[in-house]
Order: C-alpha cells, then sequence, then structure tokens
C-alpha cells in the first residue's frame, strides 16, 4: 500500500529483459515493494547504487510503459507507523490516459486528461486520484477529461514540469470509490430492497 506522495525522482539506469534497473539513494530490502510511476513492482536484486525491479508481461501491458526511461517517480510501500498525507493507493494501474491540454499560470497549472470510457464512472470531483504514482485532487470531470491542478510544488517537484501534450499517463482511481462501483455493479433488484431496509433502520 502506498500514499501516492512521491520520495524521490530517480533515475532509470536500463530497462531490459523485463528487469527494470533503478539509480537511487534509497535503500530497499530484496522482496520490498516500491512504486514505480504508480505501479507496484517488486525489489529483486541490489547494486553498490540502485536496485532491480521485475515486470511481468501483465504489468507493461497496463502501463505506460514508454515512460520508464530517464527518470520515474517512485514510492517505498507504506509502514504501519506512517503519516498518510496522500490517500490510499494500492499500484494497481487502471488505465491510461493521454495528455491533451495544459494551461499555465503564475499559481498554478492545469492539466486536462483524456481518460479511457471504464473510468469515467470511477472519477469524482473534489475526490481523489493517483496520476503517476501522485496523489492529486480531481479538478473537474468533463467526460472524457480528467482536469487536475497543479499548485507550483508539486509541479516543480515531480516530472510534471517535464510532461507534453501527448504523453501517456498511469491512472489509478480511488480504491473506494472503485470498490463501491464494483459492488454496486454486481447488486441485483432484491439486494436493493434489503439494502434499503437495513439503512433505513438506523
Amino acid at each position: 500500500m502506498f500514499s501516492g506522495l512521491v520520495r524521490e525522482v530517480a533515475e532509470v539506469k536500463s530497462f531490459k529483459n523485463n528487469t527494470l534497473e533503478i539509480l537511487s539513494s534509497y535503500r530497499p530490502t530484496i522482496g520490498d515493494s516500491i512504486a514505480i510511476n504508480g505501479a507496484c513492482l517488486t525489489v529483486i536484486e541490489l547494486f553498490s547504487n540502485g536496485f532491480s525491479l521485475n515486470l511481468t508481461t501483465h504489468t507493461q501491458e497496463k502501463i505506460a510503459v514508454e515512460n520508464l526511461k530517464e527518470k520515474v517517480h517512485i514510492e517505498p510501500a507504506l509502514k504501519m507507523s506512517d503519516r498518510l498525507d496522500g490517500h490510499l493507493v494500492q499500484g494497481h494501474i487502471d488505465g491510461i490516459a493521454i495528455l491533451s491540454e495544459i494551461e499555465k499560470s503564475s499559481s498554478q497549472t492545469r492539466f486536462f486528461l483524456k481518460l479511457p470510457p471504464h473510468l469515467h464512472h470511477l472519477m469524482v470531483v473534489d475526490g481523489s486520484v493517483c496520476v503517476d504514482g501522485i496523489s492529486l485532487t480531481i479538478s473537474d470531470f468533463q467526460a472524457p477529461y480528467l482536469i487536475l491542478t497543479l499548485i507550483p510544488h508539486t509541479f516543480t517537484q515531480t516530472l510534471f514540469h517535464t510532461y507534453k501534450v501527448g504523453r501517456r499517463l498511469n491512472i489509478e482511481s480511488d480504491m473506494i470509490v472503485r470498490s463501491i462501483a464494483k459492488l454496486m455493479g454486481k447488486m441485483q433488484k432484491g439486494d436493493w430492497e434489503r439494502f434499503d431496509r437495513l439503512t433505513l433502520g438506523y
């Protein structure tokens, strides 16, 4: 589990044969979970100035794998004692958005992301979303466009200041919204009647 707060913008040493090598000052242990651009991966090897992670074929098919070059966002898994300053993130990418527009001003930068249809019902205005491993608040959603407003600190301290129109971005919806949506999708008429009786009893 993660919080969507990037620990470090790290450099990619190489990505080949399903193995991603990261140059970083962070020292994990083998078997640790680390989110790379929001995708939960497992540390398989350590070397003098970094560590290696393995990507399955399934993972590579679900993420914007072309962005695993030059620099990436990394976040180690949370400890039970850690602060939760972002929101709970699983590191399971739900889909890929396309950056369609950037609006810059002195006080903020707005990003317009075109989402695939299967994510539309999971976007709640003023709710949370994880984009390339960063916990952000949804400013607005006008299907199919997700609108994000970044303050200067977030813009400059993450890779967002390097992003260009056309880039593909990893998206993880809020896990609570996703869970509720899945349960509601499975409920039949009789289930709703029992749900109403239960809730009206409080």
